[in-house]
């Protein structure tokens, strides 16, 4: 039964949002430009309850699809292509925002959120911003309408509510229409970490809260407030560096555990499209900072304000229209939306430009020369660089929108984004990093008092001085002889200790101040971080045997990676390492079970064949039948130290997905000074192995026989009235043999089946893994209580192995948690400011 009641609900409601976000912007653009006050409160109002009803209606969308969703409700486009049966609730909402439609309405839901904090908290500015913030949420609710206009044929959004039949053209849908899938086609294998719960809302809410500075900007140009807006924008402008920061981390971080080229950013347009924006914000912060001490720099906040929600929209543009096309593994693919991305992002940018242009003449300026040695210089040329890191980015990123506007007047362009994209933008972007890192250092001492050249010379002479020591001590110990990255390393660290002494200052006098100082240390450890745990990494996987993997492969591939067998001890570093086989994920237990140990029932369930126990944790008792993860194999990694002899255990992952084929995932050995990072590059398919010619032995219970150099013996026969998959009556007869088998490391067993059913014998062999051989019980003579077994072998399982060690990368995870948290000090100490003007009644 099509459940098409949630559906029209759902679309209902999405209608309904974007009817409501229009009437709300109209009515609060009426209540900014009313004169009379009854008038202007009459409109606010409307505004606000139009508002809340959108509010309300977006939620009900969001209720609609996830109920959708997590009821398995497969007549749905949207549920049957981003969920199955088989995810657990913490994957059904990472599906919930894996498509276009569901990632537009996670925004929808944060803008609701917001304008509702806006509504409550500022009454002062609450009809020019909301205007713009309404305006804005008619936008983005346009694109999950999914409405025909009659007689243009005009295609307004994409919803998620559309039906299967509706979305994809087959020929079951024409035989029975009311047909429903039993599953959909289950998660992209990538997304099912849990990063992917949780980074995309973050990043969202860091795109949302764009518009809350920008409807400010846009407020006070209108209003003709041009210097009030900024006290009020400006903790909101440091909540969304924040919010957006850390989404930015928390993406790299998945990147790292999840991806396997063995970093955290790679550079991929999409990346670069959510990093640009980023720079011209905190660029933006540190202008409207210094507006707020000095009154200089308005036209540049401005400027800065208006460019970072446009360049957000720029990159939704990007993402969503499918002019990346290949270039990206991020982006979307094309829903026929374009044209309207790009409406949206042209009628706010002409907007924003157009208003700004109007009133730029009248935006209040100081006639004060601006200092070499003041802070509105320092501030100004780190803003400038900024921004010229941005630039840089950018340009190659929009290559291919450059490509499809001169194709689009007629032209040719060939024109390609770089080849080696991580090597390409490092070039450029190690040496602004190292500008940002002397800017950051120094302009702090300008911020807290004004300077001459003398006090300026006096003030760095000690944390410069320090640098070079803690510089060259570094540099010695850890060998560094490449001149870009010892400079890189030196501004490190400058940066490092130049705001530590500032930070102890001011922890003496006001700890609310602080967090600049620590922001700034932050992104001096990442950059320190950032240099050895790329910049001196190194494969110590390398291939010791003197012979090659693969004459197919090349020299490279050869050298840095190891052919491991199971239980075939080797070496790799200061490690003796060791392939112990495959393990299997349990959906219900948190753990891992030998894939040996278990007999497969089906794709998703499995049943014991012994107790089973992961890290000395016993997961299931023998004949437990319990749910598996199928896509996912682990792959068990034994390292032993050779100093200390101490016993590690790593589980790469590699998912094999019917729909989106084999995905590699790292497994991490973290230690405080470096990770060890290895993943699986390849591994023995069972799908493609080829079985030896069946060797049988006549045997007695008890009796040794040898299969592949293994020392075999029958224990016993025992009948069974129970095979899976065969119904056996009364008459027929099974006979199941434990044959035990003494593997390198441990003993295993086989359980093989002889059967009569019918008349007819049949024979069910079983396989063990680990060693390669496929046990059958060929025949049994009770009257002279022996046996045939019989014995078929093939490759012993194998992996190869790439390993990877990366020193001090938890200096970068430590700058990137104290930069997030330096901007949460800063964001208390500005909002608190805020909030006392308002209860004077200024804001």
């Amino acid at each position: 039964m099509i459940h098409s009641f949630i559906g029209d609900l759902g679309h209902l409601f999405a209608i309904t949002a974007f009817i409501t976000a229009f009437f709300s912007s109209t009515c609060y653009f009426k209540a900014t430009v009313a004169g009379d006050l009854s008038v202007k409160d009459r409109w606010r109002t409307d505004g606000r309850t139009f508002f809340f009803i959108h509010a309300a209606s977006v939620l009900g969308v969001v209720i609609s699809l996830f109920c959708i969703i997590y009821n398995h409700y497969f007549e749905y486009h949207y549920a049957w292509n981003h969920s199955s049966r088989r995810l657990p609730t913490h994957y059904m909402i990472s599906s919930f925002w894996e498509g276009q439609e569901g990632s537009f309405l996670l925004w929808m839901f944060w803008h609701a959120v917001l304008g509702s904090v806006l509504i409550l908290t500022n009454k002062f500015w609450e009809s020019p911003i909301m205007t713009i913030l309404t305006l804005v949420q008619a936008f983005l609710a346009s694109m999950i309408l999914g409405v025909v206009i009659p007689g243009l044929e005009l295609k307004i959004g994409s919803s998620p509510f559309i039906l299967l039949r509706d979305a994809i053209d087959a020929p079951i849908f024409k035989e029975n229409p009311d047909f429903i899938p039993q599953d959909g086609t289950g998660l992209n294998p990538l997304l099912q970490n849990y990063w992917m719960v949780i980074h995309p809302p973050t990043l969202f809410l860091g795109f949302a809260t764009t518009i809350i500075p920008f409807s400010y900007c846009v407020a006070g140009l209108w209003l003709r407030k041009y210097r009030e807006w900024v006290r009020p924008a400006l903790p909101w402008a440091l909540f969304s560096g924040a919010v957006l920061g850390l989404g930015i981390l928390m993406g790299g971080y998945w990147a790292y555990e999840t991806l396997n080229f063995g970093g955290y950013w790679n550079w991929d347009p999409v990346e670069n499209a959510v990093y640009v924006p980023w720079l011209t914000l905190v660029a933006s912060i540190h202008t409207m900072i210094t507006f707020r001490k000095s009154s200089t720099a308005l036209k540049i906040s401005v400027i800065l304000v208006i460019a970072t929600f446009i360049l957000i929209l720029y990159s939704t543009f990007l993402t969503r229209s499918g002019i990346l096309g290949n270039a990206s593994v991020h982006s979307f693919t094309d829903l026929g939306l374009s044209g309207q991305l790009l409406i949206y992002l042209l009628v706010f940018m002409v907007l924003a430009i157009v208003l700004a242009a109007i009133r730029w003449k009248e935006l209040p300026t100081t006639e004060k020369e601006v200092s070499t040695y003041s802070r509105e210089f320092w501030i100004l040329i780190g803003a400038i660089t900024l921004c010229l890191m941005g630039f840089q980015v950018l340009v190659p990123t929009s290559i291919p929108v450059y490509n499809n506007i001169v194709e689009l007047f007629g032209g040719v362009s060939n024109l390609a984004p770089p080849a080696d994209q991580i090597e390409y933008y490092s070039r450029f972007q190690l040496w602004f990093a190292v500008a940002v890192a002397l800017l950051s250092g120094t302009g702090q001492f300008f911020w807290w008092k004004k300077m001459d050249r003398q006090q300026l010379l006096s003030d760095l002479t000690g944390p410069m001085v320090l640098t070079l020591i803690i510089s060259a001590a570094i540099i010695l110990i850890f060998d560094i002889g490449d001149p870009s990255l010892i400079v890189l390393l030196v501004a490190g660290v400058y940066t490092v200790v130049a705001n530590a002494k500032i930070l102890v200052n001011v922890l003496k006098t006001s700890p609310k101040l602080s967090g600049g100082a620590i922001t700034h240390i932050g992104v001096g450890l990442m950059l320190i971080g950032i240099l050895f745990s790329s910049g001196y990494s190194r494969v110590v996987s390398l291939n010791n045997t003197g012979l090659l993997i693969s004459r197919e492969l090349d020299e490279e591939f050869n050298r840095e990676n190891l052919l491991l067998f199971i239980n075939e001890p080797r070496t790799m570093n200061n490690y003796n390492i060791k392939y112990n086989g495959e393990r299997l994920e349990p959906t219900e237990r948190s753990g891992l079970v030998k894939k040996d140990e278990v007999t497969r029932i089906d794709e998703f369930t499995a049943v014991a064949n012994r107790d089973l126990f992961f890290e000395g944790k016993k997961l299931f008792e023998a004949r437990d039948t319990f749910p598996i993860h199928s896509e996912n194999t682990y792959y068990e990694i034994e390292l032993t130290s050779q100093s200390s002899g101490k016993k590690y255990h790593l589980y790469p992952r590699i998912q094999d997905n019917p729909t989106m084929g084999l995905a590699a995932s790292p497994a991490i050995k973290r230690d405080f000074s470096k990770d060890l990072y290895a993943h699986v590059v390849s591994r023995l398919s069972h799908d493609d192995v080829e079985w030896s010619e069946l060797q049988e032995f006549r045997i007695s219970p008890k009796e040794n026989f040898f299969v592949n150099d293994y020392v075999a013996q029958v224990e016993g026969l025992e009948r069974i009235f129970d095979v899976q998959g065969v119904d056996l009556s009364e008459e027929d007869v099974a006979i199941r043999g434990y044959v035990k088998i003494q593997g390198e490391e441990k003993e295993y067993e086989a359980q093989p089946v002889f059967l009569i059913k019918n008349g007819l014998v049949g024979r069910i062999p079983d396989e063990v893994n680990d060693l390669g051989l496929r046990v059958s019980l060929m025949n049994i003579y009770p009257e002279e209580s022996k046996f045939t077994v019989g014995v078929s072998t093939r490759q012993k399982d194998w992996i190869i192995l790439k390993a990877i060690e990366k020193p001090l990368i938890n200096v970068l995870w430590l700058g990137t948690l104290l930069l997030v948290f330096g901007f949460g000090v800063a964001v208390v100490r500005r909002y608190t400011e805020f909030k006392k003007m308002r209860e004077k009644g200024v804001e």
